[in-house]
């Protein structure tokens, strides 16, 4: 019998039957790596559903973005309902990494806001993969970070057998030691509650609490019930209570740890000693004391995680256990939008050391801190076992470890690729205008790309001064401004919108008919083969989709763009005519938040009739950043608006600009304030 069960109401159509059968064939002939290339709207989540239903193997699938994997959560989820489909992102609501500034003798503690949801969704994560085989992860890039060993986290379980001799006290101690907490009052996750011989555990991963009945020391029944009502849920044999969390240890191991830690803060104040470093050693030793003696007294200290080699009991240089270390070894890695994932995932181990590198340095951490790291990139490639590459846009290395691409490019809905034509820049603004004003008749919106943003200010305002309603967007509009562009943009309250890059996943626009590339001659990133295609895209959404290139002169790319379009119309056209398909343009509704994929699991429900447009209200004069802005919210709104400012967050500090991610935490901490006093 098959693990997974995949339920739709829909068959495979168009290319998807082909692309199963190869990512299939290409497994069972021995191909390690394999690239589908799709474009939008192809059904790409369907075709990789029809073969993960086929390998009957756990997958793990990874995005380069919390809220595209919250979207792929909700997609798998209704394609697998009676399948452990789990989520894995980082369960921050804000983070701002610990750093040092040397320029400006500038220190920012860490400071973070962990959301209990998601680490609980984390904790079901593992759980499942511990317990069963039918498993499939979708994850962010985080993923690749440290977590406990996943030894010491099946050793730290406390399994409970009916009729098995176990005293009341020995399980109490023993849910202690895997950090649970007891109250007796009022019970939450992570918790349990003790009435005569009867212990009430509330796992940290379940909607649910299990009942230890006990006569005397001997186990004599277990159950499950609901935790709004307490009613019985169903009676078992057997129950594994695993950790709280996923740094879990024996209480040996941190003794051992504490002995570890010593010995290297003496090396490292004795090596600043001898340069002459009298500040950094000093603060070295003061810091390091004060984390032992919290670590001896209550198991914990902030930063902990700096101390996860000794804690682990890993060797310098060895890499960290991460989620891969959960999966079993026949695997198998499905890489989302791979073209961005995959740099991303090249690049995090640099940007952690960098940082981490300087606070050693001047004696903020020891060396040993640069142990607690994410995956190097040539680590990850040893660990991903079977890999599917998923990408519109396959780079090199796809192309190089994945073979020749499995082509679909037939979409169910019947959208052929936008049509492609190259106009020249004498009077490219002027034909633009024109444009706009005809696309406007049809209540169609436009999308014009720009080389700078300057440009795309001047143009903007060169517009609105004609009495066309537009707005520019680029990276220096802070979140709240660019979900409030898009989404008026979508209802038509504005007619085109002016940008430099605007191939950013997630911007799907049914509404948009017309992309406007000017100058896109100038061979460039921003004019390359790859950012010409995903720019393309942004029309493929719209029956009456249309490109138009402004250029002098015919660059590979342009012509690449040009003959593969015309290709693939040419193979759109006669499988509509074929199977009688009319093609339509596509009704998207707000996309699935990170609250929503959170509420899938807690039976939370959230609001989404109202356009996202509608609740971020901005005063026309462009004032400061305040709470009246995000006063009519709703909680998945809310959870959307942080999650966008987060992201900036991590990428100002990973470029290290921390003053500007401190502002921006700040504004985390002020928009999370209000939602609870809501």
């Amino acid at each position: 019998m098959s693990l997974f069960n995949l339920v739709s109401k829909f068959k495979p159509s168009g290319d998807q039957p082909g692309a199963i059968q190869a990512l299939l064939d290409g497994f069972k002939s021995g191909n390690n790596c394999q690239t589908l290339l799709g474009v939008t709207g192809s059904g790409k989540t369907f075709t990789l559903a029809n073969t993960i239903a086929q390998l009957d193997r756990p997958v793990l699938v990874l995005s380069h973005n919390k809220t595209l994997a919250a979207q792929l959560y909700s997609e798998f989820k209704s394609f697998f309902p009676d399948n452990a489909v789990e989520y894995f992102i980082s369960y921050y609501d804000y983070y701002l990494p610990e750093s040092y500034i040397p320029q400006t003798d500038t220190y920012i503690a860490k400071d973070a806001s962990i959301n209990e949801n998601i680490e609980k969704l984390r904790l079901s994560a593992t759980t499942s993969l511990l317990e069963r085989k039918d498993v499939i992860v979708i994850a962010s890039v985080s993923c690749i970070y440290g977590l406990g060993s996943p030894e010491d986290y099946e050793h730290m379980c406390v399994p409970v057998k009916v009729g098995s001799n176990i005293g009341r006290d020995e399980l109490l101690r023993g849910l202690v030691n895997i950090q649970y907490e007891r109250n007796d009052t009022a019970p939450e996750k992570g918790q349990f509650r003790v009435r005569g011989d009867t212990v009430d555990v509330f796992e940290p991963q379940r909607e649910e609490f299990v009942r230890v009945e006990l006569w005397g020391d001997e186990v004599e029944s277990l159950s499950r019930h609901f935790v709004v009502n307490g009613k019985l849920k169903n009676r078992t044999d057997k129950v594994m209570f695993f950790p709280c969390k996923h740094f879990v240890m024996p209480p040996e191991r941190i003794e051992s740890a504490v002995t570890g830690i010593t010995e290297e803060m003496k090396q490292q104040v004795e090596y600043f000693e001898s340069k002459g470093l009298l500040v950094e050693a000093q603060r070295i030793y003061q810091r390091v004391n004060y984390d032992l003696e919290m670590i001896r007294e209550i198991g914990y200290c902030s930063g902990i995680e700096n101390y996860s080699m000794y804690l682990s009991n890993r060797q310098p240089d060895s890499r960290p256990f991460c989620l891969f270390d959960f999966f079993p070894d026949d695997m198998i890695t499905v890489i989302d939008e791979s073209h961005v994932t995959l740099p991303q995932l090249r690049a995090m181990y640099r940007a952690d050391r960098s940082r981490k590198k300087t606070l050693v340095e001047h004696g903020f951490r020891l060396p040993s801190a640069l142990e607690n790291r994410p995956l190097k990139f040539e680590e990850f490639e040893k660990m991903h076992n079977d890999c599917i590459f998923v990408s519109a846009t396959p780079s090199d290395y796809e192309i190089e470890h994945g073979g020749k691409p499995i082509e679909q490019v037939i979409r169910p809905t019947g959208l052929l690729d936008p049509v492609v034509e190259i106009r020249p820049l004498e009077g490219q603004v002027d034909d633009i205008i024109h444009e706009i004003r005809e696309a406007s008749k049809k209540h169609q919106r436009v999308l014009v790309t720009t080389l700078t943003k300057k440009s795309s200010e001047h143009l903007s305002d060169y517009l609105c001064d004609l009495g066309i309603r537009c707005s520019y967007l680029h990276s220096e509009l802070d979140a709240l401004e660019r979900v409030r562009v898009l989404s008026q943009l979508r209802e038509g309250r504005y007619e085109c919108v002016i940008g430099i890059n605007l191939l950013r996943e997630g911007i799907d626009l049914p509404e948009v008919a017309l992309v406007a590339i000017m100058d896109a001659d100038k061979e460039g990133f921003l004019r390359s083969e790859r950012s010409l295609f995903q720019v393309s895209g942004r029309a493929a959404r719209n029956n009456a989709g249309k490109v138009i290139l402004y250029a002098d002169n015919i660059t590979k790319s342009i012509q690449k763009l040009v003959d593969t379009t015309k290709q693939r119309r040419k193979k759109q056209n006669a499988y509509n005519k074929k199977h009688n398909i009319i093609p339509k343009t596509i009704e998207k509704p707000k996309g699935i938040t990170i609250n929503d994929a959170v509420a899938m699991e807690s039976g939370v429900k959230y609001s989404s009739a109202d356009a996202v447009s509608s609740v971020f209200e901005v005063a026309e004069s462009g004032t400061g950043f305040g709470k009246d802005q995000v006063k009519n919210l709703n909680p998945s709104q809310l959870q959307e608006l942080i999650q966008e400012l987060e992201e900036e967050m991590m990428g100002a500090a990973e470029s290290l600009e921390f003053e500007r991610a401190a502002d921006l935490r700040d504004k985390i901490k002020m928009i999370s304030a209000d939602r609870f006093v809501k």
